[in-house]
């Protein structure tokens, strides 16, 4: 676990960017008071009696433009000079910045230009482009928001435009800082009535991407509420804080795993780094699978739409429930842009990782009957076949067949492939076999 140190609330106060004033996040809050929506922090009555403690949620998924990242992009760009600002600005980014930044160009009357990763979820281009009306314009570019970002700097550079970063900006983290403001207020006017006391916020879980919500909101509770655990979240499959953080500096993680979209970066920003290593208490990572089965979780039971990266924090819940017991949570949803086209990988990864659902290369016997016998007699009773694909090949003796299984019950699956062995079927298991797997499923 990382410890911060004893000068932690001096080495939190840094200076901005050519001067030595440092991060206001209450005067960033009072900028962007008439602009951004004052997000709810909820008791969440199920996760409480699940994990027997207080857990509240702060509902960035309700912001404006459905995420914490208006509050960076309008915080820097409106303290930007005039002058500055009419030559208009540009940005690179995932999606939920890209949005915060179209809402923030028409608020301000600034031409922007996005650019955004080919990957993009088409609902959060059209957002974009809704939230930026005729101030903005999106291009399409890179397979990640690393490569997005270094056409939109040169195009920056080519046009005389201010690039305006999701993360590696004093005024980008100052303004995601004011999630924090608002939750210290929000949590002083509910403990009373939720049964906390006197007690203050013992832990805070925090979605990581390129940093600046960590840097920001960590910052301002070490310096507020220094008792406070700061816990940082990232999916496994994009852990650039964590390597980060073992390496003493930011590093670029080559391949990246891209399905938790508003989290998935190469690098985390050199500022939020130099802030997050002093104020992150500790730093996890979360199974992408796990994130879309609370994705679907939190729909089903609670009618909260979150996004992969806004899952974060409540799917390292389960991490963390010995500590948490009998204390005061509160997890940041980050985002709730998430592409209605989406929900069938959502599901199909999620039943993945319960280990509800199995794909098997099968060689059947080319014989009458071979096919009807794994049925009748291999499948077990709650067992279903969801995918077949069967392709005969020009070796007489077996024929190679992809099989995807839907178990009721994780356990069902010791049942099935002894049935297997015991019947002398010809398999091998895909789901841990990743290369078998990327190539056949």
């Amino acid at each position: 676990m990382l410890q911060a140190n004893e000068t932690i609330i001096e080495k939190a106060k840094l200076p901005l960017m050519g001067g030595a004033a440092l991060l206001d996040c209450k005067e960033a809050a009072h900028r962007l008071k008439k602009v951004v929506t004052k997000t709810p922090l909820q008791l969440n009555r199920n996760l409480s009696n699940k994990y027997q403690c207080n857990v509240y949620l702060k509902r960035e998924d309700l912001q404006i433009v459905r995420s914490y990242k208006l509050r960076g992009a309008y915080n820097m760009m409106s303290t930007l000079p005039l002058n500055q600002l009419q030559k208009g600005v540009d940005c690179a980014s995932a999606g939920n910045h890209a949005q915060g930044f179209a809402y923030s160009c028409k608020k301000l009357k600034a031409e922007g230009v996005v650019f955004m990763p080919v990957i993009t979820p088409n609902q959060k281009i059209s957002q974009t482009k809704m939230f930026g009306e005729n101030w903005i314009k999106v291009i399409l570019t890179g397979d990640t928001f690393d490569d997005c970002a270094v056409a939109a700097k040169k195009y920056t550079e080519e046009n005389g435009m201010t690039f305006i970063p999701p993360f590696d900006d004093y005024k980008i983290i100052e303004g995601q800082g004011t999630v924090a403001v608002e939750i210290l207020e929000q949590f002083a006017d509910l403990k009373t009535s939720s049964g906390a006391g006197d007690s203050g916020i013992d832990y805070l879980f925090v979605p990581v991407g390129g940093g600046g919500l960590s840097a920001g909101v960590g910052y301002y509770f070490k310096t507020i509420s220094p008792k406070t655990k700061i816990i940082g979240l990232e999916p496994e499959g994009a852990p650039s804080m964590l390597e980060a953080l073992k390496a003493g500096h930011p590093v670029t993680v080559e391949n990246i795993d891209r399905f938790v979209d508003g989290a998935a970066v190469k690098r985390v920003g050199d500022i939020p780094f130099s802030i997050c290593k002093d104020v992150l208490d500790d730093m996890h990572l979360v199974a992408e699978g796990k994130i879309c089965s609370t994705i679907l979780t939190l729909y089903n039971e609670d009618a909260i739409v979150v996004e992969p990266a806004g899952a974060l924090s409540i799917a390292a819940l389960d991490d963390f429930a010995a500590v948490i017991k009998g204390k005061n949570i509160v997890c940041i949803i980050g985002g709730g842009n998430n592409d209605i086209d989406r929900m069938q990988e959502i599901k199909e990864r999620s039943l993945q990782y319960e280990g509800l659902k199995h794909y098997f290369l099968i060689r059947f016997a080319q014989r009458p009957g071979a096919l009807k016998e794994f049925v009748n007699h291999v499948l077990g009773e709650n067992d279903d076949i969801v995918r077949f694909e069967y392709m005969q090949k020009h070796n007489k003796e077996t024929g190679p067949a992809l099989v995807g299984v839907e178990l009721k019950s994780k356990q069902d699956y010791i049942a099935l492939t002894n049935n297997m062995k015991r019947y002398n079927i010809n398999y091998t298991a895909l789901n841990k076999n990743d290369t078998l797997f990327g190539y056949l499923v």
